[in-house]
């Protein structure tokens, strides 16, 4: 019998822990919109999705939402699951488009069972400058676009 796992909301500080805890190489984002938690039959949490605004100003047109983080605890399905419950509340909500960006080593297997779709690369790159030195706390090698709605040309141009 298959075990059946279910959505649920999630508090800032219940997203929060868990990103902290399971993330493989990023912290909490600054910001967000909305989350979603995803719960095993026993009702632990095993997955926060954080939905927010592009994190590219040019991207960031009031219609297209961003899935900044996203992680489980490794539960199967789950990250599909969450990717796809972000898709589903977003057009709910009104966005015409959807984006996020995984790691060129990460395979998007959860993202096109999902229905996202791979957009385009971008080349890798940190963001110390001897005008403004800092440390770098996340991978800088190439970072993949999947998305799902009606990209325009201006956003591949963008990343």
């Amino acid at each position: 019998m298959e075990q059946v796992i279910d959505l649920r909301p999630v508090t800032r500080t219940e997203g929060r822990d868990f990103v902290r805890r399971y993330h493989r190489h990023h912290g909490w984002p600054a910001g967000f919109l909305w989350l979603h938690g995803l719960q095993d039959p026993a009702g632990e949490l095993i997955g926060v999705a954080v939905v927010g605004r592009p994190i590219s100003r040019a991207l960031d047109d009031g219609l297209t939402m961003e899935v900044t983080r996203l992680c489980t605890d490794g539960y199967p399905n789950g990250c599909s699951a969450l990717y796809g419950a972000a898709r589903r509340a977003a057009l709910a909500k009104g966005y015409r488009r959807g984006l996020t960006y995984i790691l060129a080593s990460e395979d998007g297997a959860s993202l096109r069972a999902a229905g996202w779709e791979y957009l385009w690369t971008v080349k890798g790159r940190s963001w110390d400058t001897p005008s403004r030195p800092r440390t770098d706390k996340h991978p800088t090698e190439d970072k993949l676009a999947y998305g799902w709605g009606a990209w325009p040309q201006l956003a591949k141009e963008a990343a």
